[in-house]
């Protein structure tokens, strides 16, 4: 029996919501049904708000310092639930993920550098390349007949060269929603190795593996990972609090750990806010039994969404995730133009959902679905993509 009500409609009117606040900015239209940020339509956990009003009932939010047992926590939760051993001493808070990745590149690498990313993948890496002026490098994955991706080493060893410092991993991949197998990480470790290229492994969908699919760490799966590799991961995602800035860095290696927590520590990129520590240590201490739920919620929205497109949204497919509330549409076989196919969710189902190509050109003829909603949104949503469809037909 159900414990928690995934169905519950949350109105975030004037919460500043970033994905209701940001429609008419991003989309030109404030009255889209939001599909695209990547945050969840349920109620963040009771145990995690009791947790965080009881620090709210004291009066006075000063400079404050990381919780006793913080560290320890997120070590036994990621030893519990991906059977990655980490010693306290290689963790760190920072920031947030993004974050995270950008003073990677501003901390370790040069502006003469260039930095590998595996499209399509998540926009902010590109972003974060770009943004801090080094010179990104295209390895694209490859897709598979059974609605996937692989790696293309092949094509990752032809791009290398010597100004190739490091490599941006999402893993699991976001928005395919790939769990990557030990073996494909253990190739992708001794390449890297033996070019000298740093891996940052973007890890924040790790506790949200579906269908009983098992999150592997990459700096577990062999010792030149570990020696290469920043993990950043963050309960932020699977918890539903991702407005409190709340994540951590783990670096085995010990001589690249003090470089990099060094130049943390003196922009103070490792100090935390109050509450999100907090949210962290109630989320990893209490919320297993809410993230089963939440899981098997999940997965009933993935297959919803699948039975759905196949009888009644001809040409889209859907590509079934491995992990988190991300669903890859491919819809190329409706055989529309970038602009057409944004004219289609966006003006005529009145949806705000991110296109394929902002992960990558690679992404061009697919959107992004957020299934993390209750699932009465969801239908709604499709159906207002059934609607469009009829439509365009027509015309």
């Amino acid at each position: 029996m159900s414990t928690y009500n995934f169905d519950k409609i949350i109105d975030r009117k004037g919460t500043r919501a970033f994905k209701y606040e940001l429609l008419k900015p991003r989309f030109g239209q404030a009255g889209l049904l939001p599909f695209w940020v990547a945050d969840m339509e349920f109620e963040t956990p009771s145990f995690i708000l009791d947790a965080l009003q009881q620090r709210f009932n004291h009066p006075v939010y000063g400079y404050t310092v990381l919780p006793e047992g913080y560290f320890e926590t997120i070590a036994q939760w990621v030893q519990t639930h991906h059977g990655w051993q980490v010693d306290t001493s290689w963790i760190s808070f920072i920031p947030g993920v993004v974050r995270g990745v950008a003073s990677v590149i501003n901390c370790l690498t040069s502006p003469d550098d260039k930095i590998i990313i595996q499209p399509p993948v998540y926009h902010p890496f590109k972003n974060a390349i770009v943004g801090d002026g080094r010179t990104l490098v295209t390895n694209p994955l490859r897709e598979t007949p059974d609605h996937g991706y692989t790696m293309d080493f092949e094509q990752l060893e032809s791009v290398i060269d010597d100004r190739c410092k490091l490599l941006i991993l999402s893993n699991p991949h976001n928005p395919a929603g790939i769990v990557w197998d030990a073996a494909t990480l253990r190739r992708l470790a001794e390449i890297c190795y033996k070019n000298g290229i740093l891996v940052i492994s973007d890890e924040i969908h790790c506790d949200l593996a579906l269908w009983g699919n098992r999150h592997i760490p990459f700096a577990s799966v062999s010792k030149e990972a570990a020696e290469i590799s920043i993990t950043f991961g963050a309960p932020t995602k699977t918890f539903n609090f991702a407005g409190l800035v709340s994540s951590y860095a783990i670096v085995p290696n010990e001589q690249l750990r003090r470089q990099f927590y060094t130049w943390l520590e003196a922009n103070e990129y490792d100090a935390s806010d109050i509450f999100g520590p907090i949210a962290t240590m109630a989320a990893f201490t209490q919320g297993e039994p809410w993230r089963r739920e939440l899981i098997a919620y999940i997965e009933d929205n993935v297959r919803y969404v699948e039975e759905y497109c196949h009888n009644n949204l001809q040409g889209i497919c859907t590509w079934r995730p491995q992990a988190s509330f991300l669903v890859w549409l491919d819809c190329r076989k409706l055989g529309l133009s970038h602009s057409d196919l944004i004219d289609l969710f966006v003006n005529r189902a009145r949806l705000a959902l991110n296109d394929g190509a902002m992960f990558g050109r690679e992404g061009s003829g697919f959107m992004r679905l957020n299934v993390g909603c209750p699932r009465s949104l969801l239908t709604e949503g499709l159906d207002r993509i059934k609607t469009a469809l009829a439509t365009i037909k027509d015309k």
